[in-house]
Order: structure tokens, then C-alpha cells, then sequence
């Protein structure tokens, strides 16, 4: 950091020393990581000592054991005035983050420029793991607001039909009913943020048992799934409410038979899902209007519709990156293909546990799979 004649070798260093403090202070200057950013910092600027700070005390000391009378002295006189101040051999500067005062970085034996560079530093890693806190928070209330989006309509149906199967055919409604408490049991399981693409795929199969039974088994369902994938990390809840839009916004409003495929497929590093049904579709603006948020819903739609295609597609982008957003193809009469795209590896996303009944199906018909399908079930 220092105005030196420099070498390839000690770019790279300070470039590595950069990134190590950045990945340290990812969880905030109260991390665990804290207490190693302070070594690293006090490595990059040749210091004798180097102490990070909150607004209440020091939170990490690397070198030599300071004066405390000293130390409080100078951390004081920055948090009074937030800016660099200096006491016997101390200086400290604020860390403002977001505009607010958080804390100080301070250090005895370095140059006043590269303490104030150093604490910019300290400052912009704070600030990028504020936002990547808020994203994941964004993200969980998103998926409870998902949940708590579970058509009423749907679970009504559902026991409906499982009621009326009851006498008629107690097997099936034996399966039903096993099928409908391991819908609820993954909609509303708490194992993470995050689940395989197999986990959803056996969630959604769930959830269009119960919808063919609804039909009176005129509903065709189709399954293409390529095993490569089936162990890939992607969102909870992101297939399944795709699928219940299609047989909603789709089938319900069409006369006679229906059908929803669902493949998937390995692109290169991405992993690619299809939800494409043939019913009712809609005008492409309003597929537009519906992932932008901006979609007037009529008053005789039913309240929460297109809400989970924007919720999916929002937290498609928190996650993976603005370019990792839902595809819409649709046309008035033509059906509606929705697409998928989302890296097959990203740090930081691992999936939990899906279903995990593992029961066989009695007198359940599976979706008709495709050419190099993976099982309907189990496949948990």
C-alpha cells in the first residue's frame, strides 16, 4: 500500500492480503473472522500494532499489548468527531458503513495515508457483508412470504378429492392423503434455504398427484429429468410453485384434458429446468408485467395469482446474480414454457434434506418418464 518500487510477487501479495481480509470480515466486523483480518492488516501495513473496534470495545489486538489508557483515548476522540485522530503513539480512523460510525480500526507504527487507506478497506468489506446479510434476509422473508402464499384453494381441493375417494377407492385416497401430509411436510420444512433439484422434483410429482387426482386423472404429466443434475443445489420452493402456476393459470381455465411437462438437463456449468404446459397462456406483457412486479391483477382473479412466478424470479436474482432470472415464452392459446437456468456449482448454496418418506406407492400411476428420465420415485 505504500508508494514503493514493486514487483509482480508483491502485487500478488497484496492483492491475496486484500481478498483474505475481505473473506474474514464477511461476517461483520463481529465475526469470527475479525481477530485474523487484524493480523493480516497489520502484515499489509508494516505495523507494530493493530487493533479493530466496535463502538462499545476493542474486538481484536494483533502485536504488541497496547496502553489501555492510550488506546481508549484515541478510540474515543475518533467516535467524537468520526474522523482520524491521533494520542501519544496511536492513530485511529472510523469505519463508517452505510453512512453510519461502527466502529475503528487503529494502529501504532503506520503511516497515516495507509491507515486511512487501510480502514477504506475495512470500511467497503463491511459494507459488502451488510448487503450480502440483507440479500439473505431478503431471501428468507421472500420464501416465508412464499408459504405462507400456499393456495387455500389448493388444500381445500385437495382434501376434497381425498374425501371423495374415501369409500369409492380407500387405497388411493390412503396414497392421497400420504401425499398431501408430505406436500405440507416440505412446504413448510425449515432444513435450509436451499434443497436438490431431486428433492424438488419428488415436492412438485407430489403436488401433481394430488392435482391429476383433482382432474379425475385427465391430466397428463410428464417427467424428463437428466440424473447429472438431480444432486444439483438450487433455492427451496422454486419448481414446485412454477408447476401450480401452470395447473392454475393454465389447465384449470382450459376445457377437456391437460398436460404439464417438466424436464431438466445439464447446459454446460448450468443446470436448465423446463416447466412448459399446454393450456390457456397469457399476453407476453403481462408475463412481463407479472416477473416485474407491475401486473394489475383483475378482480375476479383469484388473490396471490402471478405473485409466486415474481417471488421465484426475485430470489432467483438475489441468489445467483441478476442474469439468473426466470424465462417466459407464452402466447394467448398456446400454452406457457417457463425456464430455469441456474448454476450447477456457486458457492455458498447447498442443499438440505427433501422428502424423506421413502414409502413405496400403492395404486398410484407415476408420471410417464422420458428418455434418460431419472425414477419418478423415490428419490430422496
Amino acid at each position: 500500500m505504500r508508494r514503493r518500487t514493486s514487483t509482480v510477487g508483491d502485487t500478488t501479495a497484496v492483492l491475496d492480503a486484500v481478498h483474505e481480509i475481505g473473506e474474514h470480515l464477511g461476517d461483520g466486523l463481529r465475526g469470527r473472522g475479525t481477530p485474523a483480518a487484524t493480523r493480516r492488516l497489520r502484515t499489509l501495513l508494516h505495523a507494530d500494532t493493530v487493533v479493530l473496534a466496535d463502538l462499545e470495545q476493542p474486538l481484536a489486538i494483533s502485536g504488541r499489548v497496547p496502553d489501555t489508557e492510550e488506546l481508549a483515548a484515541v478510540l474515543a476522540r475518533t467516535f467524537e468527531h468520526g474522523a482520524t485522530a491521533r494520542h501519544a503513539q496511536w492513530t485511529a480512523v472510523p469505519l463508517l458503513v452505510d453512512g453510519e460510525l461502527t466502529g475503528a480500526l487503529a494502529a501504532t507504527g503506520a503511516g497515516d495515508s495507509d491507515l486511512e487507506a487501510a480502514g477504506r478497506l475495512v470500511t467497503r468489506c463491511l459494507d459488502h457483508s451488510a448487503l450480502r446479510r440483507a440479500r439473505a434476509r431478503i431471501a428468507q422473508a421472500e420464501l416465508r412470504t412464499l408459504r405462507a402464499q400456499i393456495s387455500p384453494h389448493f388444500l381445500h381441493n385437495a382434501l376434497a378429492v381425498i374425501a371423495a375417494r374415501i369409500k369409492a377407492d380407500p387405497p388411493r385416497a390412503r396414497t392421497l392423503l400420504n401425499d398431501f401430509a408430505d406436500y405440507l411436510r416440505y412446504s413448510f420444512s425449515h432444513q435450509g434455504d436451499y434443497a436438490t433439484v431431486a428433492a424438488e422434483l419428488q415436492a412438485t410429482q407430489t403436488y401433481l398427484e394430488l392435482q391429476r387426482a383433482r382432474f379425475d386423472d385427465r391430466m397428463e404429466i410428464t417427467v424428463r429429468m437428466a440424473p447429472e443434475i438431480l444432486p444439483v443445489a438450487l433455492p427451496f420452493l422454486v419448481v414446485q410453485p412454477i408447476v401450480e402456476n401452470a395447473v392454475r393459470h393454465g389447465l384449470e381455465p382450459r376445457p377437456g384434458p391437460g398436460t404439464v411437462t417438466v424436464s431438466g438437463f445439464g447446459e454446460g456449468p448450468l443446470c436448465v429446468i423446463v416447466i412448459e404446459d399446454d393450456g390457456v397462456g397469457m399476453d407476453p406483457d403481462q408475463a412481463q408485467a407479472i416477473l416485474a412486479g407491475a401486473w394489475q391483477r383483475p378482480v375476479t382473479e383469484e388473490a396471490g395469482a402471478g405473485v409466486g412466478l415474481a417471488n421465484v424470479d426475485r430470489r432467483l436474482r438475489t441468489v445467483y446474480g441478476p442474469e439468473y432470472g426466470l424465462v417466459i415464452e407464452t402466447a394467448p392459446g398456446l400454452g406457457t414454457k417457463v425456464v430455469i437456468r441456474v448454476p450447477r456449482f456457486m458457492r455458498g448454496v447447498q442443499a438440505a434434506g427433501g422428502l424423506r418418506s421413502g414409502r413405496s406407492r400403492p395404486g398410484a400411476r407415476p408420471p410417464r418418464p422420458g428418455p434418460d428420465a431419472a425414477p419418478a420415485r423415490p428419490l430422496a
